[in-house]
């Protein structure tokens, strides 16, 4: 399971539920500059397939806007469609859409939501300060003044009525970001992660109330598209029905003091409401979609198969093809396949990537997942991890292949670093755990400074193999290859060189320990079906 804080990642941008990449390949941003802004900015019928935004910063305190559109589920790179402002602050954008698509605004820093349609066409204002606090949205071309438009309300065009929808919904967006996502008190925290069950559902059911409340009353004082309608009110369900399902797994991580949770026998029987799953008038939602990948993670790991089990990802991907419909079941699958590619291992990987295609007959999604299959399988599970040449704090030279016929914990750390230097402490109590097993702990030091770090490996006497990559830190040719992105990063490799789990539990970590003793042996498991070099040197 993946667990989330849903009601704050609502608002980052690009957040694509849920995964980050394995080992540092980052997600990239296309940009687009899609033209000057009009000094004038005069109201335009909005064509068909695109929708557009005039209007106006007070105070402008950077030089362009832009709206962020993710075309693909699966391609975390955003389209980022920017104009430069006038010397008056205005500014006019033009989006291509196909239909009903979410989108943010971007000014600088800060983001706001966007819902938008072939035939929107507002008038957008802010102050440049305070982007989220004074965004307003009105439609353009529409009667002005109250009279006018209480007189000719039932005379709207069929456009207008649309701008005016348009207006209302974005309004609304607005309105509910700051209401329940800039609000800590509709947020899930660590301060209530660490609640028992029943105050924790207290909590829940009092968001969703709210919620429902806000939605209920805008909908009826305003008019809202169907589809709009559809997505606001599925955000509400699933942001409530992921946060349930994942709590059990959040609460695990948050509080590491106590045992895992035991749930009462019917929590989860809210995975058993009809339409929960597969509900297409919740397609726009990306909390429907991570909540169906929980929904995933959750019932097999009930069938008793773990993340570091070699069938993990098959059956995930065997349960959403068999349990999901409709064109949201590509989306996940494309979702446990991106996840297999990084945490899964290759064979099983290049398998579901091939059957993949009996869900993607018209190469939607498939040319996006065979770039990432492309650009993770030498850091997959099954793949030989890189070789190195190192020096130790002894003055030997280390090679990663003198250790094969071993488990190989390896530790990237930096003697500067807090949060290495926290785990030093759990580190040599977890070698002590393991002394005499077929297990060697590598602990590969990033540090710039050599003396810094010697004398740090010899007054604290501490245990393992010691090495040093000689310069470079991150930047280092060894780095690279392992493609670090940060310290401290842990992997774990098997007896015969290859990949065993490239994100073990932390050194601090209780579970550690557990799932040491379940990998030894693991690797012929995971044999390759990809043609690697044996050794990378």
């Amino acid at each position: 399971m993946i667990p989330s804080f849903t009601t704050c990642a609502r608002r980052m941008l690009g957040a694509a539920l849920l995964l980050v990449p394995l080992l540092g390949h980052g997600q990239g941003r296309t940009t687009t500059v899609v033209g000057a802004a009009s000094k004038a900015a005069a109201p335009g019928a909005a064509a068909a397939g695109t929708a557009i935004l005039i209007g106006r910063v007070s105070g402008a305190t950077t030089d362009s806007v832009a709206v962020s559109l993710r075309e693909n589920p699966l391609d975390p790179k955003e389209k980022l469609l920017r104009v430069p402002l006038s010397d008056k602050g205005e500014f006019k954008l033009v989006v291509p859409v196909n239909g009903p698509t979410k989108a943010d605004l971007v000014y600088g820093d800060d983001v706001a939501p966007l819902f938008l349609d072939p035939g929107t066409d507002l008038d957008v204002r802010f102050k440049g300060s305070d982007l989220s606090g004074t965004l307003k949205f009105k439609a353009n071309d529409m009667p002005t003044g109250l009279a006018t438009k209480l007189r000719n309300g039932a005379n709207l065009s069929d456009a207008q009525r649309h701008r005016q929808q348009a207006a209302n919904a974005n309004n609304y967006l607005s309105e509910a970001d700051a209401q329940f996502v800039e609000n800590d008190g509709f947020q899930v925290l660590p301060d209530n992660i660490q609640l028992y069950e029943a105050p924790f559902l207290s909590f829940l059911e009092y968001r969703r109330k709210h919620e429902f409340e806000f939605l209920e009353d805008h909908a009826a004082k305003q008019s809202f598209t169907q589809e709009f309608y559809n997505y606001a009110h599925a955000e509400v369900v699933y942001a409530y029905a992921n946060d349930k399902l994942t709590f059990q797994d959040l609460r695990e991580q948050v509080v590491n003091t106590e045992g895992r949770l035991k749930m009462a026998p019917d929590y989860y029987n809210f995975l058993r409401e009809p339409g929960l799953l597969n509900e297409p008038n919740a397609a726009q939602s990306e909390l429907y979609h991570e909540f169906l990948l929980n929904y995933v993670h959750f019932t097999v790991a009930q069938d008793h198969h773990q993340r570091s089990d070699p069938d993990f990802y098959p059956a995930s991907y065997a349960l959403a093809s068999k349990k999901l419909t409709g064109p949201t079941r590509a989306i996940i699958l494309g979702r446990i396949l991106q996840e297999s590619f990084r945490f899964g291992h290759v064979k099983q990987s290049a398998a579901m990537l091939a059957d993949f295609r009996n869900y993607d007959p018209k190469d939607q999604y498939y040319p996006t997942l065979q770039a990432d299959f492309n650009l993770h399988k030498e850091f997959a599970i099954g793949a030989p991890a890189p070789d190195f040449k190192l020096p130790s704090a002894t003055g030997d030279t280390v090679h990663l292949h003198d250790f094969v016929g071993k488990l190989v914990y390896i530790n990237f750390w930096k003697s500067t670093n807090g949060l290495c230097l926290r785990d030093l402490a759990y580190a040599q109590e977890l070698m002590r755990k393991f002394e005499g097993k077929n297990i060697t702990f590598i602990n590969i030091a990033l540090d710039e400074n050599e003396q810094a770090w010697r004398q740090l490996v010899t007054i604290k006497k501490l245990p393992g193999v010691q090495v040093r990559i000689p310069g470079g830190g991150l930047r280092s040719a060894v780095a690279k290859e392992y493609a670090l992105q940060e310290v401290p990063t842990y992997i774990l490799i098997g007896e015969d060189g290859t990949f065993l789990n490239t994100k073990p539990k932390r050194l601090s970590s209780h579970a550690a320990v557990d799932e040491i003793n379940q990998s030894f042996g693991k690797a012929s498991t995971y044999t390759s079906a990809i043609d690697f070099p044996a050794t990378k040197k």
